[in-house]
């Protein structure tokens, strides 16, 4: 079993139009650095590197329907049948 990562609309781009994909890891960096393997330009579009690889500001991740901003960020554990979601915030009016 693998952690499924479903992807917003705007990094489709990245993973060939793939609504969602699958990667592993024990943590969600080891998992965005699984899925930077296979999908090239997507770990930068969510981690900010030059900000102590934290999450990107305008972006949000939810691990099994729970903000990870509120458990340990990247550092946040992950298992086999996880679900990821990613979500750009959105601004406009």
């Amino acid at each position: 079993m693998a952690i499924e990562v479903r992807i917003p609309t705007i990094l489709r781009q990245y993973t060939d139009g793939a609504k969602a994909v699958e990667g592993s890891g024990d943590t969600l960096a080891a998992l965005f650095a699984d899925l930077e393997t296979r999908h090239t330009g997507i770990e930068a579009r969510i981690i900010d590197a030059d900000n102590g690889a934290k999450l990107r500001r305008f972006v949000n991740v939810y691990l099994n329907d729970e903000d990870v901003r509120f458990l340990d960020g990247i550092s946040t554990k992950v298992s086999d049948g996880d679900s990821v979601t990613i979500l750009p915030a959105v601004a406009g009016g």
